[in-house]
Formats: C-alpha cells, sequence, structure tokens
C-alpha cells in the first residue's frame, strides 16, 4: 500500500474516531474496567522500528494511554469514545503505538466490550501475532480497521459473524518496512471465511485488504461481490494473489465509486464495452492480467479522478473519449502494447496533474496540449515511438519531463529552459540535434536528474571560464552526447555523472579532481569510459561505489592511494595502458563486486590475500603480463560468477580447488603456462553451474577431463522454453564479457546470454578418446578440441548435441569414420574435422550439404562430396599418406607455413621431415623467433558482438 493512501487511511480514522464524545455522564464501569486491564495487558511505548517508517504519517496524530487511570472518567481518555446516552464504549483508536503481545488474542479484555462499533488499530508492531475467533462476538462492529506490522495467521472465519459490518481494512505494511533481513509472512484469508462474509455482511460499503493471502478465493467467490450492488462503494484487494477472471458486472455496480486490483497478476478481465455509467472516481487495475480494448465507452466515467492502468494486457488505440474526462487527475497507461497516435482533439483537461503513457507502442508526434495544460506535473512518454520534433512548453507546471527512447528529431526546445519548476528531465536516446549552451540549465534552480544521453545529433557547448552552478543537481547523464571538453560545473550535491562514449580528449582537469574526487560528499557513481582520456589514472574518493574509466589511454600505476576507495562495487579499468602491480588491497575491499582490469600491461603475481565472505562475482584481469601461480585465496570467492585470467603468463597445475565455487559460471584460463594432467578433487558435483570452459593454449596432458564433463549440469539441461534474451549478471551497469574462440573467429562476447554454453580445450597436450559423455551436454553451443593428441573415433554421442553450432575436432590422430548422427546437428554451421585420419564416406543430408572441403582437408581416406575422390575407387586409393602418425602432422602443410611466412614455414617443414619430433620443434621455433605456437594471441583481431 502506498504512503498516499496509507495517509488517506490515516486522516479518515482519526477524523472518523476521534470526534467529541465526552458528556457529563460517567462511562459504563465494566466498560473502564476491561480498558484497564487491556492497558496493564501491553507496552505502551512508540514501536521505534515501526515509527521509524511512519514517522510522517504518525506526526499528525497518535493515540497513547497516559490520561487512562482510575482516577478520570474513561469517555475522556485518550483514543476512546463513548455513547453521549449510554455511556458504553463504542470506539477505539490505537494508531501509532507498539501494543506488543497477543493484542486480539483469546483473552483479551477488547472482547468484552460488546457495544463496541468502531476498532481502529494501525501502524503497530505485532509480529507473531494473530487474530483470534472471538472477534466475532463483536457483533455490533460496524467499522474494523487492523493496519499493522507482522500479524500472520488465517483470518478467522468468525468475522463472518459481524453482520453489522459497514467497513473493513486488513492490511499489512511489512513491504513499506523493506527490510532485507527480515522476511514477512501475510495473513490468510481463505475462499469460505470470504463467501461466508461477503454472503452475511450485507451492508458493507468499504472493503480493504491489503496484502492479505487469498490465493484460494477464486472466479465464483469473486463474482458474489455483485450481492452487494446496493452498498459497495470501494473495492481494494492490494496484492492478495486472488485468481481467476473477475465478472464484468463488478465494474458496473451502480454505486461503486472506487476499485484497487493492483498488483494481483493472476487476476484477468476486461472492461465494459457499453452501459458503463457508474460513478468511479478511482479506477486502478495495475500489474493484473486484464486485457483487451480500453473501451470508448471508458468515457461516459465522468466522475473519474484517478485512472492507472498500467502493467496489464491493453492494447489497440487509446479511445479519444478518454481525454473528455474533464475531472482527470493521474492517468497511467504505461507497460501495455497500445499502438497509435495520442488523440490530438480533448476537451480542456484543466485537472490533469499526471500522465504516463511509458512503454507502449505509440507513434505520431506529441500532441500540442501536452505543451499548455495548466496543472500537468508529470509528463511521462518514454520508449515509445513518437516522431517529430519537441514543442514549445507554455505552462510552468511542469516538474518531470520523460521523452526518452522515441524518434524525436529536431532542436532542443529553448522554452525547457523556462520552466522554473523542472526536477527531473530525461530526453535520452533520441535523435536531438543543434547546439545547446549547458550553461543555461543554471536557470533551472531545483532540477536534480538531466539525462540528454545518445542523442547522436546533439551538441553541448561548454564554456569553461566560468562555472555553471547546479544547487540541486544529483544525477548527470551525458553518455554519446559529442561532448569533448570536461563539462565544468558546480554540483555540491552530485551523485551520479556519467560522461561515457564521448569525445573527451587529454588529461582529467585539476578542478575534476578537487571538485568531484576529492571535496565531494555525496558522489557515488561516475563513467567516463569510451573516451580518449590520458594521462595517470585518477584516484576515486572513499564513499565511491562505482568507478568506471575503461577503454581510454590511460598510463602509469594504479596507485596505492586506491586503496582508500574501499566503499566499491564496481570498479572497472579495462582497456588501457596501466602498467605495475596490481594492489594488494583490491582483494580486500569488502564490497567489490566486479573488478575488471583487462587488456592493460600490469605484470607482478595476482593478489594472494583475498578475504573471506568477500562480494566478488566478476574478476577479470585476462589480457596482461601477469606471472607466476593462482592464489589459492581465490577459494574465498564463494559468490563468483565469472573468472578471466586469460592471456597472461600465469605457470601452475589446473586449479581444482577452484571445484568448490558452487556459483561460477564462466572459467577462462586460455593461453597462460598451466600444464601437467587435470585431476577432480573430489568435491560433490564440481563446476555443476559452469557454462562456459576454456582452457586452450595451455600446455595440459593426460586424458581429457572427463570427470569435470561428468558433472557440467549447466550445460546439460537446454531451456527450450525461456521466452527473451536473458544475460549472465543482474547489474545494468556493468555488463559481463567474454574473449572466445567462435567457428574459428576470435570474438568478444560484450554480453553473456545465459545460453551461451561452450568448452574449448584446443591447443593443448591431452591424449586418449573423447569421452562419449560430451553428447549428453545438450545445451552446449560450441566444442573445441582441435590441435591436441586426441585418438579413437568419433563418439555417436555427438550427434545428441542438438543446440551445437560450431565443431571443431582438427589436427589431431582421430580414425574410422564419420558418424552418420552428426546429421542431426540442425545448427551446426561451422565443422572442421580436418588433419586426423578418418575414413570412408562423407556423411550427406543436413547441415552436411552445407560444408566445403576445408572441413575435411588432410584426411586422405575420406571420399565422397565435396572432396573430389569418388567412394567408387576406394581400393584404388593412396596406401601411403603424407601425415606422420608419430607427430599429428602433415608436412607439406607445414611448408605451407599455415600463413606464418616463407622462412618460418621452411624451417618448420624441413624439421618435421626429418625429426618427426614437434614438441621439440615447438619449443625451439619459440625461442628463435619469440612466439607460441599454436597457441598465438590474437587480442589485436578480436571481432566484438553485441556491444550496445
Amino acid at each position: 500500500m502506498g504512503w498516499v493512501r496509507l495517509s488517506y487511511f490515516l486522516i479518515f480514522h482519526c477524523l472518523l474516531l476521534h470526534f467529541p464524545s465526552y458528556n457529563c455522564l460517567l462511562c459504563n464501569p465494566r466498560d473502564k474496567s476491561a480498558l484497564l486491564q487491556f492497558k496493564n495487558s501491553f507496552l505502551t511505548n512508540i514501536s521505534s522500528y515501526v515509527a521509524l517508517f511512519t514517522e510522517d504519517l504518525c506526526s499528525s496524530y497518535s493515540s497513547n494511554m497516559k490520561s487512562w487511570n482510575n482516577l478520570t472518567d474513561c469517555c475522556g481518555w485518550d483514543g476512546v469514545t463513548c455513547d453521549i446516552r449510554s455511556g458504553y464504549v463504542i470506539g477505539l483508536n490505537f494508531s501509532c503505538i507498539d501494543l506488543r503481545g497477543e493484542l486480539l488474542g483469546p483473552n483479551s479484555s477488547i472482547f468484552s466490550l460488546r457495544h463496541l462499533q468502531q476498532l481502529t488499530i494501525a501502524f503497530s508492531d505485532f509480529s507473531g501475532s494473530s487474530i483470534h475467533s472471538t472477534i466475532g462476538d463483536l457483533v455490533n462492529l460496524t467499522h474494523l480497521t487492523l493496519l499493522n506490522f507482522g500479524m500472520t495467521g488465517d483470518v478467522p472465519s468468525t468475522i463472518s459473524h459481524l453482520s453489522k459490518l459497514e467497513y473493513l481494512l486488513i492490511g499489512s505494511i511489512n513491504s513499506l518496512l523493506n527490510d532485507p533481513i527480515k522476511s514477512y509472512s501475510k495473513m490468510r484469508l481463505d475462499d469460505y471465511t470470504w463467501n461466508r462474509l461477503i454472503h452475511n455482511a450485507t451492508n458493507l460499503r468499504e472493503i480493504y485488504l491489503d496484502e492479505v493471502n487469498m490465493s484460494s478465493v477464486g472466479e465464483s467467490s469473486l463474482s458474489l461481490l455483485t450481492n452487494l450492488s446496493s452498498s459497495l462503494l470501494s473495492l481494494v484487494l492490494y496484492d492478495t494473489q486472488i485468481k481467476g477472471k473477475l465478472p464484468t458486472a463488478i465494474l458496473r455496480l451502480p454505486n461503486l465509486q472506487e476499485i484497487d486490483l493492483s498488483f494481483n497478476e493472476n487476476v484477468r478481465g476486461e472492461l465494459p464495452n457499453s452501459n458503463w455509467t457508474t460513478p468511479l472516481i478511482i479506477l486502478i487495475l495495475r500489474h493484473t492480467a486484464f486485457s483487451g480494448y480500453i473501451p470508448d465507452s471508458i468515457g461516459h466515467l465522468k466522475s473519474l479522478y484517478i485512472l492507472q492502468l498500467n502493467s496489464c494486457n491493453f492494447h489497440g488505440f487509446i479511445p479519444p473519449s478518454l481525454f473528455n474526462l474533464t475531472q482527470l487527475s493521474h492517468l497511467d497507461l504505461s507497460n501495455n502494447k497500445l499502438v497509435g497516435p495520442i488523440p490530438t482533439q480533448i476537451t480542456t483537461l484543466s485537472e490533469l496533474l499526471i500522465l504516463n503513457l511509458n512503454d507502449n507502442i505509440l507513434n505520431g508526434s506529441i500532441p500540442r496540449w501536452c505543451y499548455f495544460l495548466p496543472s500537468l506535473s508529470f509528463l511521462y512518454l518514454r520508449n515509445n515511438q513518437f516522431t517529430g520534433s519537441i514543442g514549445e512548453f507554455s505552462t510552468n507546471s511542469l516538474q518531470y519531463l520523460s521523452l526518452s527512447n522515441n524518434k524525436l528529431q529536431g532542436n532542443f526546445p529553448n522554452s525547457i529552459f523556462q520552466l522554473q519548476n523542472l526536477t527531473f528531465l530525461n530526453l535520452s536516446s533520441n535523435d536531438l540535434s543543434g547546439v545547446v549552451d549547458f550553461h543555461q540549465f543554471s536557470k533551472l534552480k531545483t532540477i536534480f536528474y538531466l539525462d540528454l544521453s545518445h542523442n547522436s545529433l546533439l551538441s553541448l557547448k561548454f564554456e569553461n571560464n566560468f562555472d555553471c552552478i547546479l544547487p540541486n543537481l544529483q544525477y548527470l547523464f551525458l553518455s554519446s552526447s559529442n561532448v569533448s571538453s570536461f563539462p565544468k560545473f558546480i554540483a555540491p550535491n552530485l551523485e551520479d555523472l556519467d560522461l561515457s562514449h564521448n569525445r573527451i580528449r587529454g588529461s582529467i582537469p585539476k578542478w575534476f579532481h578537487e571538485n568531484l574526487l576529492r571535496s565531494s560528499k555525496n558522489i557515488r557513481y561516475i563513467d567516463l569510459s569510451f573516451n580518449k582520456l590520458r594521462g595517470d589514472l585518477p584516484i576515486p574518493p572513499n564513499g565511491l561505489e562505482i568507478f568506471l574509466v575503461s577503454n581510454n589511454e590511460l598510463s602509469g600505476n594504479i596507485s596505492l592511494a586506491m586503496c582508500n576507495a574501499s566503499t566499491l562495487f564496481i570498479l572497472n579499468l579495462a582497456h588501457n595502458n596501466l602498467t605495475g602491480l596490481i594492489p594488494q588491497c583490491l582483494a580486500t575491499f569488502p564490497s567489490l563486486s566486479v573488478l575488471d582490469l583487462q587488456n592493460n600491461n600490469l605484470y607482478g603475481s595476482i593478489p594472494d590475500n583475498f578475504s573471506k565472505g568477500n562480494s566478488f562475482e566478476t574478476l577479470k584481469l585476462n589480457g596482461n603480463q601477469l606471472k607466476g601461480p593462482l592464489p589459492r585465496s581465490l577459494a574465498h570467492c564463494t559468490n563468483l560468477e565469472v573468472l578471466d585470467l586469460g592471456n597472461n603468463n600465469i605457470e601452475d597445475m589446473f586449479p581444482h580447488w577452484l571445484e568448490i565455487l558452487t556459483t561460477l559460471q564462466v572459467l577462462s584460463l586460455r593461453s597462460n603456462k598451466f600444464h601437467g594432467v587435470i585431476t577432480s578433487f573430489d568435491t560433490k558435483l564440481p563446476f555443476s553451474r559452469l557454462r562456459i570452459f576454456d582452457i586452450s593454449g595451455n600446455y595440459f596432458t593426460g586424458p581429457l577431463p572427463v570427470s569435470y564433463i561428468h558433472n557440467f549440469q549447466g550445460m546439460m539441461n537446454a531451456n527450450d522454453n525461456q521466452t527473451g534474451l536473458k544475460y549472465l549478471g543482474e547489474n545494468s551497469l556493468y555488463n559481463d564479457s567474454i574473449v572466445i574462440v567462435m567457428k574459428g573467429i576470435y570474438i568478444e562476447l560484450t554480453r553473456i546470454l545465459t545460453v551461451f554454453t561452450s568448452i574449448d580445450l584446443s591447443n593443448n597436450m591431452f591424449e586418449g578418446e573423447i569421452p562419449k559423455v560430451i553428447g549428453e551436454l545438450h545445451s552446449l553451443k560450441g566444442l573445441n578440441l582441435s590441435h591436441n593428441r586426441i585418438t579413437g573415433t568419433i563418439p555417436l554421442s555427438l550427434g545428441n548435441l542438438s543446440n551445437l553450432e560450431w565443431l571443431d575436432l582438427s589436427c589431431n590422430q582421430l580414425k574410422g569414420e564419420i558418424p552418420m548422427t552428426l546429421t542431426n546437428l540442425n545448427f551446426l554451421s561451422v565443422l572442421n574435422l580436418s588433419k586426423n585420419q578418418l575414413e570412408g564416406m562423407i556423411p550427406m543430408g543436413g547441415q552436411f550439404n552445407t560444408f566445403d572441403n576445408i572441413s575435411y582437408v588432410g584426411n586422405l581416406m575420406l571420399c565422397g562430396l565435396p572432396l573430389s575422390r569418388s567412394c567408387k575407387g576406394n581400393k584404388e586409393m593412396l596406401q601411403h599418406s603424407t601425415f606422420d602418425e608419430e607427430s599429428g602432422f602433415e608436412w607439406k602443410a607445414v611448408v605451407i607455413g599455415y600463413g606464418c611466412g616463407t622462412i618460418f614455414g621452411i624451417i618448420l617443414g624441413y624439421n618435421v621431415f626429418f625429426s618427426g619430433k614437434p614438441q621439440w620443434l615447438t619449443r625451439l621455433v619459440e625461442v628463435v623467433f619469440n612466439v607460441r605456437l599454436p597457441r598465438t594471441n590474437n587480442r589485436k583481431h578480436v571481432i566484438s558482438l553485441g556491444r550496445s
């Protein structure tokens, strides 16, 4: 329940139950005794925990029991209302008091107040308490309000005995507390109790059930509400988990003024197409499964004040009649599938305060009336397909303006600088053009949010000879806005700054260091990535949470002064020219989740002091000159999802002790000096969530790691039912990336789809056969086992890899025929079986009809299309191949040099021909020519995919 609604409720109860009631008559002695007994049963201090979240609501009114004593008349006590004739207590209002214990338990003296008509208990902490069935004894109740924190259990069926009820509010303020530590259970109201209540309480006028679990209440039970057609004024079932289709007749109830079914995602329904003339004032169906068209009949609701149909499934056009509702103040149709233009002809909407049409498929130009409505304060039109230019505003009421993610063109409207009350402006991701004098924004004294990002034709002009003062600015986003120099401004309250993807060159100015990095107390997010910055790395201040300066030309060391920024959550220094050692302190930052230092010139060893309980989820140190063994303290990174240490000089055995990292999904050790046989650490389900496993370009020996492949559960279950694209990681401020060899090409995936899985064990010295268990990795997209010493046949089980897109088994010692089962791989677009000893007919059908002879070169016993050798003359085929079985090299191919140059090819071919020892030769060539074969680092030839 929102704060506004809670405020309305509290004010209502204060007025309703605190009217003057004291008379010369003394209150009933039995009632007085019951109240004193009740007082002595509970603590009556204001709950500090609840008061923290309800301070504004309780400041105007809070009852207390200080006046409750034997010496005074109970009719004059705070929160007590008496009948002026009989002296019986007929009203109790306990709001903002910490009444701990079984308030409505079986022994509560409240239940002896049989003349009680109105009972309000609100904004108190009743953790673990429930409502006892004795509530049904208060048969004279007409108004019951229980709006508290922590109440659990079932609403007793005896509540249906309260046949005189006119007003019922049972709700929770759990969601307002938003406590990440505590978890709260809701109260439950079952189908039987609901049915009995609606059947007996025929005078119910207002029903408010807030965060009460009504999941058992279905379609037939909801239809009972039509029995209240003559009385029902308000129906609020907020986040109650009701389900089924709401009968349209309920929306037509003749006296209904308010209906709110918010956050019931399983309740369906449609709006009435005709005969809809009810006196509705508030209609809120947000976050439900209501669907269909918004009918023209909605224009008959002449009293409508609030209409919220956001986050439903409505489609079609916006009916023009909707804008003839002259009383309309709040209109929210966002997160639907509405199409077409906004109607241009309207009746004067003099009361319209909020217009929210975000996240639809609306098009056309923004109508002129949006620019001059006298009361319009919030205009939200983002994520649509609006075209044309932004008009000139002639109203001073506008506070929030969001037009981002459209196709708007033309110049920036100068009238925006005259909107003195503007606090929020977002025009990002459009096609705005022209020159904007940034200093004009200093006229907007109240603005706290400014986003002009991703307007490629817009040019911002800055005058650095004087400061632009923005006293209330907290968020400034100017990404991809053709900014060529640091904008000089003073914003003492700035929290977020994004200047990424611009043309800023040179060193970071001194004033930036002084005003933002040293003196600012509020700054928490800075993004300077994708510019042309040079010089030393700026040092972020303590308190900063996100610091992004990747893809620049920064140089020098990472200063030890970086250790002062221990509050960092994301640190991205990738793709610069940084050198020196990685400060050890970075491994000890308690909140650091992402550390990306890839593609610099850092050397030395990886920090060996990763602390227990750290927050690391992504650690990318690839593309540097790091050496030494892996630190065992990496095993403390129990939340790690991405670990990329590729393209370094790390020398170690395989880190089997990383098996215990149950969240690890990406592991890349490619192009290092790892060596030896891979053995398991005997961990239960090692690497069970791994999706990308790349250990290519090392010196691993022995059999392929079958014990790990057996447990790659993250690669076994293809999620064919997943809708939409989902990416690894949940942080919108950082995208996990990885460089892989896909279909023979080095490619950088700048975002990693959760369905993407690959294994690359190429360019090692693995021996033995391909394990059949690989065929169980049904979600596998790519498999590369090339350039090893693998023997045996291609297992038939590889034909089960139904999602496989590329398969590279080249440069091994495989024998036998190519299995026909591989023709089942309908997504296979790249196949490389070259440089083996395969024989027989090449399979026909499926994707095999698309592969050319490059896929099979070097297998002299293969025949059939696409090769020129016919399978009819198998006996006449060459009996002696030029393939050296011991070395696994074809010397004629070596003479060609694999594209490495004529001299290098001749030397390599000569030595292979005479010695037949490629391992010795490889080491020799590496020393003489200062290269590594065949583990060439192609960092300069990386293709990037997915960059936005």
